[in-house]
């Protein structure tokens, strides 16, 4: 009898030890299971603007979540005082955009010398942002699939003496009574009415729209029937979707691209690149009576300094864009976006204005982009009439490769070891169940 209440005590020692061993394990589990998907919402500072005004001033030390964070989504638009969303008809939305940026800490100027700029990881150096869309803003898809996240907020990245902060840009363009509404949202000189730019400089003959002629403080010619809408006070609104940084999650790298780019195969994938980030399109023959003919293309190269896993993609045009696609070296196609048009009156669905552009998200692992592989970037707009100041830029998130050489996480081969422990210790309990039974029929349970 004392010998069979040894052996009992052994074998219930032996499951004890085999199953406690998995619950350690899991625990890293269940504390992704409590990190649960947040939410922060911020306005930016207020802007007021009246029928033809121009809004597109740096707010330095915006909101935005603290911590080392993954951010998994950023949804922006124009609302007024009471939240209410506001149409594109009355107030185009240009762009805006969210950059990181070092500041001194204790420090009141944020626009100081001493501010460290964070870009992103390329390509252009005039388009560093994090964040950025414009019109299509209501109805483009920005969320980081799992177990991917853009990786930001962490302290040892931090110089000493600085500290995180975020800026943010809005370009807003106010269009109630505007004489020619399409004219002012692309930026036609002739109709802000202005010969210099905002450092001061005389603008080019050839120089008929873009950002250099509707800048802060412009106005664009407004019908003075129709223009007397009264001065209002807006907010970009933005909402930050986000977990509290894991290990279990994969940091992703932002890349922009853009078909302005003079960048050359001869040159390093990480120099020669210009990006004039705007420019116009020409208005076809007359003669061509087919307006689906009428498609001007825009080409570029480029090159990613490290290569990756595509994990998402998406395009920005303005009006007149009919899509974008990024190409590989070997002609496959790694991502296509089109706009998405509105038909309507309603914010987010507003006839003749891009209210969104499709995206791209390839299973994980399926679309690669190979390090120093030379891409293609193709924008293309209708040309049935001119543009001016149009955009073809691309925007893709890259999660480059493990490195392989790094050394295993210790806890993680400590809980790995203790769950092999554990299958071993319920392999030989089964075993030696099974021999006792067999040689034991009183046997009824190991907890009776």
């Amino acid at each position: 009898m004392e010998t069979e209440l040894r052996r009992r005590t052994s074998l219930l020692l032996l499951l004890h030890l085999a199953i406690a061993a998995f619950p350690l394990s899991s625990q890293h589990q269940a504390g992704n299971n409590d990190n649960e998907l947040k939410t922060a919402t911020f306005r930016s500072p207020a802007f007021e603007l009246e029928p033809g005004s121009v809004e597109n001033k740096f707010y330095y030390d915006v909101g935005f979540p603290k911590g080392h964070i993954a951010v998994k989504g950023f949804h922006a638009e124009v609302v007024d005082e009471a939240g209410n969303s506001i149409p594109l008809h009355e107030t185009y939305l240009h762009h805006w955009v969210v950059e990181r940026y070092y500041r001194l800490k204790g420090g009141a100027d944020d626009s100081r010398p001493g501010a460290i700029l964070v870009r992103n990881s390329g390509i252009c150096p005039g388009l560093s942002q994090y964040f950025g869309l414009g019109s299509e803003t209501r109805k483009t898809d920005t969320r980081v699939p799992d177990p991917y996240g853009i990786e930001v907020g962490k302290a040892e990245e931090v110089p000493e003496g600085y500290e995180e902060a975020w800026l943010l840009n809005v370009h807003a363009i106010d269009t109630r009574g505007a004489v020619d509404r399409l004219g002012c949202t692309e930026c036609r000189c002739a109709l802000y009415n202005v010969s210099v730019d905002e450092d001061g400089k005389a603008l080019e003959k050839d120089y008929v729209g873009g950002l250099r002629c509707c800048y802060d403080g412009t106005r664009c010619r407004v019908n003075a029937a129709q223009g007397t809408g009264g001065r209002r006070r807006l907010y970009l609104q933005y909402t930050v979707t986000y977990l509290h940084w894991d290990s279990s999650f994969l940091p992703v790298k932002i890349y922009i691209f853009d078909v302005t780019d003079s960048w050359k195969n001869t040159t390093p994938a990480s120099n020669g690149h210009h990006c004039k980030i705007e420019y116009n399109v020409d208005s076809c023959s007359a003669a061509v009576a087919n307006d689906e003919l009428c498609v001007h293309t825009q080409s570029a190269r480029s090159s990613l300094p490290n290569g990756g896993d595509v994990i998402y993609g998406v395009a920005h045009q303005h009006t007149g864009g009919v899509g974008s696609t990024l190409y590989g070296e070997d002609g496959r196609t790694i991502c296509s976006s089109v706009p998405i048009y509105g038909n309507g009156t309603e914010p987010g669905n507003e006839s003749g204005f891009i209210v969104g552009m499709t995206t791209c998200y390839p299973q994980p692992g399926s679309v690669k982009i190979a390090k120093g592989e030379r891409l293609t970037i193709v924008s293309n707009y209708s040309s049935s009439q001119s543009h001016t100041g149009v955009m073809g830029l691309f925007y893709i998130l890259v999660a480059e490769p493990l490195q392989t050489d790094d050394a295993v996480n210790p806890m993680y081969g400590i809980w790995g070891l203790l769950a092999l422990c554990g299958v071993a210790g319920l392999l030989v309990a089964a075993i030696l169940v099974k021999r006792s039974r067999g040689r034991e029929d009183g046997y009824e349970s190991l907890v009776a």
